[in-house]
């Protein structure tokens, strides 16, 4: 008896603290990362530092006086030397720390044995960035991140910058149209590509921005969005007539440019500009951002009247996505599919978007048309994404480099209420204002009372 006891007293409380980080790894990861995971880590990190480097192949021959001072000093043998590491930072999703290459070494050979560092130390992925020549910084994240999304506290923000999903990496994808102007978001029904445009729309809409939406599925994308945009096109017909005054926007918009370039006598060097950003504060134009939204419907045609349509809307995007950033017009082009089988003009269009967010899509062509030329080896990535896992994209740009991004969920009632909340920030531009959609006006009906009023009599 008393030894069922003593293995009640013993086994109880073990058994309990086993079942409560059961549960908090797999409904909270989080918590038990910072409660659970984050010391054990620190603990295996600090203990095996120098032979995981070892074994990783990330250790040189020490110099000639350090082998002389170690064999005068203690007599012992002299073993390669590991990359000198720094403080250990804990984060809420991680670690961070910083290596300073030994001689001979590179950033590269570091990512290479980034796998093998994971698998050592016990964390969900390693990543590898160079801060400077020579000092390179680990970031280890200790669980998946992109399961249950949650932003970061501190996220730089700005003029025409969006926070507006998570990456791999417990970092921000900040969607910044000054650094990439145009961008096209691809992905399939349901794959979260609505809710990335959900949190552009409501991450723009509270800065002093014009907003023009193109929906062509009868607005029912951005319709609801409608008290914060400056022009909404919920048809081709409507689009076409949209398009060219945009267009006639950004013409004026270069005269304004050129004319102060007129380089006069007293006109101070600094003053010279390019674009609108070099404009003095009072004289510079509002910026646009031009949301497309399903834009392989701008590219059905069913008659010949329909091509010649088609034909002068593409072109007039294509001069957008060419000369509008200087004007300050930025694109943002979305659909399920975009490759040259939409017809004329769809491939020189999607070379001028910088920017390439592909979702879940249904055929490994369309990752290839979002990726495949600009980053080749994340078009696998992208074919990888599961049906349950809505909001997970694989995000790129010209530069080759890409990663995963998740969206966090926003419902639609939430946005459009961000939008009527903003609805006084929509700037005047009279060349827009025939294009503003109607708001209808809500009535808010009063509050029946629950008890019935009764007279009053002497």
């Amino acid at each position: 008896m008393s030894d069922l006891v003593t293995l009640l007293e013993v086994g109880g409380p073990v058994a309990a603290i086993g079942g409560g980080a059961a549960y908090l790894r797999a409904q909270h990861p989080a918590v038990y990362w910072s409660t659970v995971g984050l010391p054990a880590s620190t603990v295996r990190l600090v203990g095996s530092y120098a032979a995981v480097m070892d074994a990783c192949g990330l250790t040189v021959a020490p110099s000639r006086l350090r082998a002389m001072a170690i064999r005068a000093t203690t007599r012992r043998e002299v073993r390669p030397v590991p990359p000198r590491r720094g403080i250990i930072r804990p984060a809420s999703t991680g670690l961070r720390l910083r290596l300073r290459l030994a001689p001979g070494q590179e950033p590269a050979d570091v990512a290479a044995s980034a796998e093998r560092l994971r698998h050592a130390w016990g964390v969900h992925a390693v990543y590898v960035s160079e801060i400077k020549p020579g000092v390179v910084e680990l970031r280890l994240v200790g669980y998946d991140v992109l399961r249950k999304v949650k932003m970061p506290r501190k996220v730089g923000g700005g003029l025409l910058k969006v926070p507006v999903a998570l990456r791999e990496d417990a970092t921000a994808f900040v969607r910044d149209y000054l650094t990439i102007p145009h961008q096209l978001t691809l992905g399939a029904t349901l794959s979260g590509k609505s809710m990335y445009l959900r949190h552009l729309v409501t991450g723009l809409a509270p800065q002093p921005v014009a907003l023009v939406g193109i929906d062509c599925k009868r607005g029912v994308e951005l319709a609801p969005f409608a008290p914060r945009l400056s022009a909404l096109a919920t048809e081709p017909d409507q689009a076409a007539k949209l398009l060219p005054v945009l267009v006639q926007l950004m013409e004026d918009r270069y005269d304004l440019i050129r004319a102060r370039q007129g380089i006069a006598q007293d006109i101070p060097d600094e003053e010279i500009t390019s674009d609108i950003w070099g404009l003095p504060e009072a004289e510079r134009p509002v910026p646009v951002v031009l949301f497309v939204d399903e834009v392989a419907e701008l590219f059905m045609v069913a008659n010949r009247k329909d091509e010649e349509r088609r034909d002068e809307m593409v072109t007039q995007l294509i001069r957008l996505a060419q000369l509008g950033r200087a004007a300050g017009i930025y694109l943002e082009v979305c659909g399920q599919r975009f490759g040259a089988e939409l017809g004329k003009g769809a491939t020189m269009l999607r070379a001028q978007l910088t920017g390439r967010v592909c979702h879940r899509v249904n055929d490994e062509a369309s990752a290839k048309m979002a990726l495949g030329d600009i980053a080749p080896e994340a078009v696998g990535a992208a074919c990888a994404i599961a049906p349950e896992r809505p909001g997970l994209a694989v995000a790129g740009d010209t530069s080759g480099g890409w990663s995963r991004i998740r969206t966090p969920y926003l419902s639609l009632s939430d946005a459009a209420a961000v939008c009527r909340e903003t609805a006084d920030l929509v700037p005047d531009l009279a060349a827009l204002q025939p294009f503003r959609p109607v708001v209808p006006v809500r009535v808010v009906k009063s509050p029946v009372p629950a008890v019935k009023p009764r007279p009053v009599t002497d």
